[in-house]
């Protein structure tokens, strides 16, 4: 299994996209739409952050600590009763500080290609990103990631970039162009297509580690 459309397809992201959908009340389709999007762009801002020493140790002590992956393992419980509001602030403190002041024009542009409004999208992301961040932490105890000079290596290779694999891709200069933008969205569609054009010809990047971290 390989794409983000696959870890989408699979048991426990069509598990994640139904509760994010049902704890916001907005359309799984759309939900999906919007999460194949903004899955690699969330990514692609941790990587950025963490090329700092101080962003790298930050991060690793949150994969370390509360973002460890145990998230995935009640997916139930979080989505039972409704996301409860400390996981809702939790998702807000995680977009503002990956994101930063980049965050609303990153938010209206996924909601302009996703057919949301910018408010639907946040919502949406307040409960993705506890959820990505413990995708990240499942993934760094998987690989043994132990210290903060091994989260270039293991970010880069989630977005099938970095010192062990490979020239930079289209996928990251376009993500890169999206986060360092002044949130006009003119390369959204880019992103978007490469990631499910890659997704649909089974290419690997962070569509192949995550469709592997969640294979059936």
């Amino acid at each position: 299994m390989s794409g983000i459309l696959d870890l989408l397809g699979s048991d426990l992201g069509k598990s994640i996209i139904s509760g994010v959908a049902g704890s916001t009340g907005q359309d799984e389709g759309k939900t999906s739409g919007l999460l194949s999007m903004a899955l690699p762009v969330l990514m692609k801002a941790m990587e950025r952050n963490a090329s700092t020493p101080k962003g790298a140790e930050v991060l690793m002590g949150a994969i370390q600590g509360k973002h460890n992956g145990n998230i995935l393992d009640n997916l139930g419980g979080l989505f039972g009763g409704g996301v409860n509001e400390e996981v809702k602030q939790d998702g807000n403190n995680i977009l503002g500080h990956i994101l930063g002041d980049k965050r609303t024009g990153v938010e209206q542009v996924l909601g302009q290609k996703a057919g949301m409004d910018s408010g639907a999208v946040a919502d949406i992301l307040k409960v993705a990103a506890p959820i990505l961040m413990g995708v990240l932490g499942k993934q760094a105890s998987q690989n043994k990631v132990s210290s903060a000079g091994d989260l270039s290596g293991l970010l880069g290779g989630l977005l099938g970039g970095g010192s062990n694999s490979g020239p930079v891709t289209h996928e990251q200069t376009f993500l890169e162009k999206m986060l360092d933008s002044d949130g006009d969205g003119s390369i959204i569609d880019d992103v978007a297509g490469m990631f499910l054009r890659q997704a649909t010809q089974g290419k690997g990047g962070i569509g192949g580690i995550l469709g592997g971290l969640f294979g059936k």
